[in-house]
């Protein structure tokens, strides 16, 4: 198997079609009972979900509080506060499986039993979505690979498509399904493809994405990947910035950065035109890439499985 013909690379190419519907299916969901499960304005919502879940789960956080809905809270679900009151709970879990989000639901439940929450899964008829009050079913965004590419963008899309304008809304969706079919089609950067580590920058929403491209080259590459905000990389990470490493941006580099960097002898690249979600495909197709320079197939990554399912 190529790594171009690899079920990871057909993946990232469909998320912007699995966006628009995502983006729909938000629409009907608001417009229906309950809206759909929604979080409402104003309510304290938390999000919660395991590896890139739990990064989709965060930029979707931060990118909530800025549309000024309320304020939202992110937790990997082994680290969720039980005492903490909440009014809704969004878990995200592509396989429904996962072990960590199936048994918070059910401690929610004895805990909190009046709590809505809302699972955004491929199949209803699993552990986690059992034990949730509702269910968005994103079935077609299911992937076979155990690298995670479109569903979880399609989960945040699907998220991102029911806060207000600007940063959400129908409009914000179809204007990064746009940026993303161009990212599709740009040629990655040839400092990043010759790169031996690769460092990850964004602040607020952007940071979520920082950390799940850095885990797409992880996961994919056995790549060395650090993800941070943008403002912290002065405090002790611009220490392995060198010659043959790469400062990637998901936004402007804070005033300085750009200097310090460079004086390091790395190369920084980025932010890429358009919507941030653009970005995170290329930071996808990169690390696709750098599997196959590596000799490595990105639909077998080594250690891991589609699902975490714990005894």
């Amino acid at each position: 198997m190529t790594v171009d013909g690899s079920r990871t690379a057909a993946e990232i190419a469909a998320q912007p079609e699995a966006w628009r519907r995502a983006a729909s299916a938000a629409a009907a969901a608001r417009g229906g009972p309950s809206g759909g499960g929604l979080p409402r304005p104003g309510e304290r919502v938390a999000v919660v979900g395991c590896g890139t879940s739990w990064f989709m789960a965060q930029a979707y956080a931060a990118l909530r509080e800025a549309a000024g809905e309320g304020e939202t809270d992110a937790f990997p679900a082994s680290q969720f506060p039980l005492d903490r009151a909440y009014q809704r709970v969004v878990a995200i879990s592509r396989s429904g499986t996962t072990t960590e989000v199936a048994r918070l639901l059910v401690a929610l439940r004895g805990r909190w039993p009046r709590l809505p929450v809302l699972a955004l899964t491929t199949d209803r008829d699993t552990p986690v979505g059992r034990a949730a009050d509702q269910v968005a079913v994103l079935d077609w965004a299911d992937e076979r690979s155990v690298v995670q590419t479109v569903f979880a963008t399609t989960a945040f899309s699907f998220l991102r498509a029911a806060l207000a304008a600007p940063v959400g809304g129908a409009a914000a969706v179809a204007g990064s399904v746009v940026d993303a079919e161009a990212a599709l089609a740009t040629p990655l950067p040839d400092a990043a493809l010759a790169a031996g580590q690769w460092t990850f920058l964004g602040s607020g929403w952007r940071h979520g994405l920082a950390l799940e491209a850095a885990l797409k080259l992880r996961e994919a590459a056995g790549a060395w990947t650090e993800a941070y905000p943008a403002m912290e990389y002065r405090h002790g990470p611009l220490a392995i910035a060198a010659p043959g490493r790469v400062v990637w941006l998901f936004e402007p580099a804070p005033e300085g950065l750009e200097g310090s960097v460079r004086a390091a002898g790395a190369a920084l690249w980025g932010p890429a035109a358009g919507d941030p979600l653009a970005s995170l495909v290329l930071a996808q197709r990169l690390a696709v890439a750098v599997a196959g320079a590596r000799g490595l197939d990105p639909d077998r990554p080594r250690g891991l499985t589609r699902s975490v399912i714990l005894p």
